[in-house]
């Protein structure tokens, strides 16, 4: 008898759900794989094949699974679509709101130090962006106790550790350390989130703590150009907030989780994230620190193309933060630096979506003055790179070639692949004044290109 493999219904049903022909698919599989660094080769015959039965290997599964997610506008999991058996779904880890985020975030940070392509090279997922939207009541679950006491002062060490580290990155980039962050989160901490407490306010505190150094894990992994990696410590980060019942830090992480969707150009979901950031705070937080969420919705806004809305946001952000103190903000906000420095960034980067070059070059001016270097080393040399790229964009070349002087400077021995990708954005820009053979620029392009060298 002849072995004939079963026809994958599921897969089938999901693509004509979607409305896609075989070619669309393999394209949009493409697109997610090259969000992760991988150049997938897909066909519309490979997609015939999997219809067919044959299987993929797991990671393309996750590829395929968060193509059809983001035209479906619903969660879909690769063994929803018959890609892998249930048994076999770990490029999904991290990416749902389950009952116990310490049992999570541990798998997590071991996948992320034993460095596992299933996890390390995980695409942003559009869909997951979603899944804390309309989460009003905390899901309290059963805590499994160590037997270890714990209290305030084990609180006051993680967050002297998280502050300790947060300055690191700042000043040397997020691959500094990294490994050494992570293991601190995944043994330590996740310990200490089990241990036993005197008072359910302490045990709250302990778990605010591990939400910022789950955080701090997520920022280096963008900082690194893992993004689904980053969504997911995001994700359990804001679990940890619910789960410690405070609700202007779990706004923060909703704010974050905006600003990383629309960083890296996927947009889905991210209005709604900032709304909901900033219907969590409004009135219920300094005024510093309600600008950083009405600067996040303005900026979403002008995303959105509702250009008017987004101006009247900007005004709006842009008035609190200087009417306010920044010493009245709450630690999980103000350990990020200066909230005038933010909103100055932000309103940079709201320009930019609005299409205003030269708007968007003295708020980032703004910006890198508002940041002590060398403290903020790594965003002070990012921001002016970007100040830099709108000078080009307005034509003024020679004084973007000295403000990209300045920027190199700075990072010299950062380690940060957002270094890397403004770097190579410097270069990029240049090629058609360097093919007019502008001496200024020449000299600009190869300074960058021996930095690409040493920072390889």
């Amino acid at each position: 008898m002849t072995n004939r493999r079963t026809s994958n219904q599921a897969l089938r049903d999901a693509v004509v759900e979607a409305g896609y022909s075989y070619d669309q698919l393999a394209r949009a599989v493409r697109a997610v794989a090259a969000e992760t660094g991988d150049s997938l080769l897909t066909n519309k015959s490979a997609v015939a094949h999997w219809i067919g039965g044959k299987r993929p290997v797991p990671r393309t599964a996750s590829y395929i699974a968060e193509a059809l997610s983001r035209r479906l506008g619903r969660q879909v999991e690769p063994a929803d679509l018959g890609l892998v058996d249930s048994s076999q779904a770990p490029a999904r880890l991290g990416l749902r709101l389950g009952p116990d985020p310490v049992t999570l975030l541990r798998q997590l940070g071991e996948a992320d130090i034993e460095r596992r392509g299933f996890i390390t090279g995980a695409a942003y997922s559009v869909a997951a962006a979603a899944l804390p939207l309309g989460i009003e009541q905390a899901a309290e679950y059963q805590q499994r106790a160590t037997g270890q006491r714990a209290g305030h002062a084990e609180i006051d060490a993680v967050r002297d550790m998280t502050a300790l580290f947060t300055a690191i990155d700042e000043r040397h980039g997020g691959q500094h350390g990294r490994a050494a962050v992570v293991q601190y989160l995944t043994s330590d901490v996740a310990r200490l989130c089990r241990a036993t407490f005197a008072t359910q306010d302490y045990r709250n505190a302990m778990l605010g703590a591990a939400a910022e150094l789950a955080y701090l894990c997520g920022w280096k992994a963008y900082d690194a150009g893992e993004h689904g990696l980053a969504q997911r410590y995001y994700l359990q980060a804001f679990q940890l907030t619910r789960e410690a019942d405070d609700r202007l830090h779990e706004a923060f992480i909703l704010r974050i989780m905006a600003h990383n969707g629309m960083d890296i150009r996927q947009p889905g979901h991210t209005l709604e994230l900032a709304d909901a950031a900033l219907g969590r705070v409004h009135g219920q937080a300094d005024t510093c620190t309600e600008a950083l969420f009405q600067v996040t919705r303005a900026r979403a806004l002008a995303n959105a193309g509702r250009r008017t809305e987004a101006t009247r946001q900007l005004r709006s952000a842009q008035d609190l933060v200087l009417r306010g103190d920044e010493r009245e903000m709450p630690r999980w906000a103000a350990l990020w630096g200066s909230a005038r420095a933010c909103v100055s960034s932000h309103s940079a980067k709201t320009m930019v979506a609005l299409g205003d070059h030269s708007a968007a070059e003295r708020h980032y001016a703004a910006a890198a003055r508002s940041r002590p270097s060398p403290e903020y080393r790594r965003i002070t040399a990012l921001t002016i790179a970007a100040q830099g790229r709108e000078q080009a964009a307005q034509g003024h070349v020679e004084q973007a070639c000295d403000t990209w002087d300045r920027a190199l400077d700075m990072l010299e021995g950062v380690r940060s692949s957002r270094g890397v990708d403004a770097v190579a954005g410097m270069r990029r820009t240049l090629r058609p004044v360097l093919r007019r053979g502008a001496r200024r620029a020449a000299d600009l392009d190869e300074r960058a290109r021996t930095w690409q060298l040493a920072h390889a």
